[in-house]
């Protein structure tokens, strides 16, 4: 990786915090309970790589789109991401009491406030989306709000975390997944908000079908990596190193590649995603090196 990449993800990231403030500045009229928006702005500021925010914007950028409504756009599915940490870290879900290095949401508050918390980071996702503030193009507001509605819910990153529980036997015998049904649970359960920031990116910029084509290809491609990427540090990593717990997938029965195939396959696989990924990018050319970058980012980040 080069230093430029990591530079600009550290920018983009703190663009991202100063909107994410905004936001929630503007959440004080009409006011938001003050237990209701601390917890949120727990969730969401002073922490995360937000690479999903990052993604739309350099993919809108690749395509001259426009900064101000890629910066929106990026904040919503931050909005989106951060309310499903805190729910992720439920007792009813995955019970962790660690995320981005600090207490998660329902251990640093309560139970109810998390849970309340999640609830309006997902509705602002949706109410930053459809402000005239994001974009003068209502056909535009429309569209990103119809991209992240479908990648967060049931058929999308919801869905999958049904499927990720069904396959733990919550909800009867413990589920034997093979590698086709382990793909489809990741690519709802994970990749595709990933490759709904691509394609939100692709919407601002106005992509043609080709580029567009290309750019789903991608984001498909590193969706998949970076799940695989995650089953990986879960295993090889540390709980300093990832700000949240590590061994829990085999103790949980999670659905996995790195637990069905054992890690040198995964390995590999995780190398082949991230070729397609690259490979992907062709019809751009170096314009789009920095997207190339993130994709072998997501293979060999610590955290």
């Amino acid at each position: 990786m080069t230093i430029d990449f990591h530079r600009r993800l550290a920018s983009v990231a703190s663009e991202i915090e100063d909107v994410l403030v905004t936001i929630f500045d503007v959440a004080t009229d009409p006011p938001v309970p003050a237990r209701l928006l601390n917890a949120m702005r727990y969730a969401a500021l002073g922490g995360g790589k937000r690479l999903r925010p990052f993604l739309v914007v350099e993919t809108a950028g690749l395509l001259n789109g426009d900064v101000g409504t890629a910066l929106r756009a990026g904040a919503a599915i931050e909005f989106v991401h951060v309310y499903s940490l805190a729910h992720d870290d439920l007792p009813a879900m995955d019970d962790d009491e660690l995320r981005r290095g600090k207490p998660t949401l329902h251990l640093a508050f309560d139970e109810a406030t998390a849970i309340l918390a999640g609830d309006t980071l997902q509705t602002l996702a949706f109410e930053t989306l459809s402000d005239p503030a994001t974009s003068t193009d209502p056909a535009m507001r429309a569209e990103l709000v119809l991209l992240l509605a479908k990648a967060a819910g049931g058929a999308g990153m919801a869905g999958g975390q049904m499927l990720d529980l069904e396959a733990e036997g919550r909800f009867s015998a413990e589920m034997e997944l093979d590698a086709h049904a382990i793909r489809q649970l990741q690519a709802m359960k994970t990749g595709a908000i990933l490759s709904c920031a691509v394609e939100m990116g692709a919407t601002i910029g106005r992509a043609n079908s080709q580029q567009y084509q290309a750019l789903l290809s991608y984001g498909r491609a590193l969706g998949a990596a970076f799940q695989i990427a995650d089953d990986l540090l879960d295993v090889e990593s540390s709980s300093a190193e990832l700000g949240k717990a590590t061994g829990k997938d085999a103790g949980q029965g999670k659905g996995t590649l790195v637990g069905l195939w054992g890690l040198d396959k995964a390995k590999a696989e995780l190398a082949r995603l991230v070729g397609e990924a690259v490979h992907a990018l062709d019809l751009f050319g170096e314009e789009a090196d920095i997207l190339r970058a993130a994709a072998h980012f997501t293979a060999e980040r610590r955290s």
